[in-house]
């Protein structure tokens, strides 16, 4: 069945915002005082690996439920990338960027209403910021960036041979569940520097949310100094990722 523009469209907005509201609501759940994730205070039960498989989760879903609608990319860096690559028509990458944005920022808001109390319990800002974005671990954003270049080179690289690789040709939905494990695997092993953003709508989104809204524990500074390397950083590796593939094997 094909669907309309406006069907991708929405299929892109409901995608990353169930995107967000997994994976940054894994980091509340992990991170706040006073979550069923963090019992203690300052422990996190479930760490880097609920996190991991949250995110995980958020792109295998919606990759599930939409991507014989809108292809799922859930993902500027993606869409971007794929129309660089000649695989997606360009008069239509602002209208599924503004979407992807858009459902970001509505999976914040979401998933910040559910954990506003435990917001009010977490007194460091540094913690609160860290649910909305990624920032600069190692006072390094030229470590940033590379960190977000491989990781979401890998990512694009692996994504778009699972979708065209012969052996999953003809099951997509086995390719979505190697997607997500695929997330899973790079937040583990390339996340430990920047967060990381891999994804411009899911960092920048919330990012814009944190700046403008009465967070508590919120002093309010929203990094942007470090913004362009959460967002730069992941579409220069989805094309790189893109064309690694591409020119040996074909799309």
């Amino acid at each position: 069945m094909e669907h309309t523009w406006f069907a991708k469209y929405i299929a892109e907005f409901l995608g990353t915002m169930i995107l967000v509201m997994f994976g940054n609501g894994a980091v509340m759940n992990t991170v706040l005082k006073k979550t069923n994730g963090n019992n203690e205070d300052g422990k996190a039960n479930g760490g880097w690996l609920l996190i991991a498989i949250s995110f995980g989760f958020g792109v295998m879903i919606p990759s599930m439920l939409f991507g014989s609608v809108s292809g799922c990319h859930i993902n500027p860096a993606a869409t971007l990338a794929q129309a660089f690559a000649g695989v997606f028509p360009w008069a239509h990458v602002a209208q599924y960027i503004i979407a992807q944005f858009l459902g970001a920022m509505v999976g914040q808001l979401i998933i910040l209403a559910v954990y506003w109390p435990s917001f009010k319990e977490t007194t460091d800002p540094n913690i609160v910021f860290g649910c909305f974005s990624t920032a600069d671990i190692h006072n390094s954003k030229l470590n940033g960036f590379i960190s977000e270049v491989v990781g979401t080179g890998v990512l694009m690289f692996v994504a778009i041979g699972l979708y065209h690789g012969l052996f999953f040709h003809n099951a997509m939905d086995i390719a979505n569940i190697g997607v997500g494990f695929m997330i899973m695997g790079v937040v583990l092993a390339l996340g430990g520097v920047s967060g990381p953003s891999l994804n411009p709508a899911r960092d920048l989104g919330p990012r814009i949310l944190y700046a403008i809204l009465p967070v508590p524990n919120s002093d309010h500074n929203a990094h942007w100094d470090y913004s362009w390397v959460a967002s730069l950083g992941p579409i220069v590796g989805a094309v790189i990722g893109i064309f690694v593939y591409k020119i040996p094997f074909g799309l």
